[in-house]
């Protein structure tokens, strides 16, 4: 089968489409015919080299964490779904989701009307999401900084904080301010004295700080809620130096899954599938991506 490979570590120009062999299902686990991968920023970092101090990724390797396929193999005691069904979740194992065919244990059934697209870009985001806002605590009152806000991941987290009852100021590009405001959010550029703009937009104070964007915002974030411990990142190696969780232990579940996608399939939560590009172009997916300014998923299709 087809896969977007690495061998080395380096720029988005590493990832090469190459013919590996077809995983097979394991006990509890099932393997889908892939239709659509979500792309995600990590991927970038992985590929970069740039988490390697965090974990080690043997090469060579195939990315990818999220997607949607269609159930062609079911491994021992699985009982949940069958050959033909239509799952999202992710990814497991090695071969990772940027190819052909790939492993899964948890998933749920993608909702009929949410096309392949739209549900590939769910499972990260969600997760990723609710678990950053979780770890530094917002909750009904509180009032937060999430930056990257325009990104999967950034877009969500909005939604889900002012769900919450949150007071949710916005970092993101200018272009993608209007939809932030459609959110319930504050948004401001993240330039410099983006502090500044915050704090004038919550005389009584910023209670956290979500960066998912990983663009050195740290320092000045800590600078503005005065302390490590009310700023999470989930994009940011630099986080430990700096005495700010780095968020990365994915509590992957079904039935929360399975939540989100009825969410976005009623249009309670909003998913922007910014661009859908072929498997093998997986290179410019991270060029996109690296440059920071996707403005929603960008999802690749084998």
């Amino acid at each position: 089968m087809r896969a977007a490979t690495f061998a080395e570590f380096g720029g988005p120009e590493v990832l090469t489409l190459a013919e590996i062999p077809e995983p097979i299902a394991g006990a509890g686990q099932i393997r889908v015919e892939v239709r659509a991968i979500g792309v995600n920023r990590f991927d970038g970092k992985v590929r970069s080299g740039s988490m390697e101090s965090m974990f080690s990724t043997p090469l060579p390797a195939v990315l990818g964490l999220e997607l949607t396929g269609v159930v062609d193999q079911v491994g021992e005691g699985v009982t949940d779904v069958a050959i033909g069904d239509r799952v999202a979740g992710w990814a497991v194992g090695r071969p990772g989701a940027y190819a052909e065919r790939a492993l899964m244990a948890t998933y749920a059934a993608v909702p009929d009307g949410l096309g392949d697209d739209v549900a590939a870009a769910v499972p990260v985001a969600t997760e990723a999401a609710r678990r950053a806002l979780d770890a530094v605590g917002v909750t009904r009152g509180s009032t937060v900084v999430i930056h990257g806000a325009s990104g999967g991941v950034g877009a969500l987290a909005v939604q889900q904080a002012v769900a919450r009852g949150a007071a949710v100021v916005a970092t993101a590009s200018a272009r993608h301010h209007d939809r932030l405001r459609t959110f319930g959010a504050l948004p401001i550029s993240y330039d410099a004295g983006w502090a500044d703009r915050a704090a004038t937009l919550a005389p009584s104070g910023i209670d956290a700080v979500v960066d998912t964007a990983g663009r050195g915002l740290l320092p000045e974030s800590v600078r503005l809620v005065g302390s490590p411990d009310r700023v999470v990142t989930i994009a940011d190696p630099d986080a430990d130096a700096l005495g700010v969780e780095f968020s990365s232990a994915a509590d992957n579940r079904a039935d929360l899954l399975a939540e989100d996608l009825a969410a976005v399939a009623r249009g309670d939560l909003e998913v922007t599938v910014a661009q859908v590009l072929p498997l093998a172009e997986a290179a410019e997916a991270h060029r996109i991506l690296d440059g920071g300014h996707a403005g929603g998923k960008v999802v690749l299709r084998p």
